[in-house]
């Protein structure tokens, strides 16, 4: 198994818990995008685990879905 594969996994499972924290809080990817101050294509691209992301748009999303970081990344 490649680092390669490590973190595209890494990045998939924090998607998945951005969404599944999303659908419970009761948002849509556009209010989330809203409240993070991102586009909405962003957002879409971080639940599909697409894209890797600063440790500021972390804390922007653990604010807006009022969790904790552990949380996001499944910890």
């Amino acid at each position: 198994m490649s680092r390669g594969d490590d973190i595209g996994r890494e990045l998939r499972r924090f998607g998945a818990n951005v969404r599944r924290l999303r659908v419970e809080a009761g948002l849509t990817q556009e209010r989330l995008a809203e409240l993070t101050n991102l586009n909405t294509r962003t957002v879409q691209k971080i639940e599909a685990g697409d894209i890797n992301i600063l440790l500021t748009t972390v804390v922007r999303l653990r604010n807006a879905l009022a969790c904790s970081s552990a949380d996001l990344l499944g910890a």
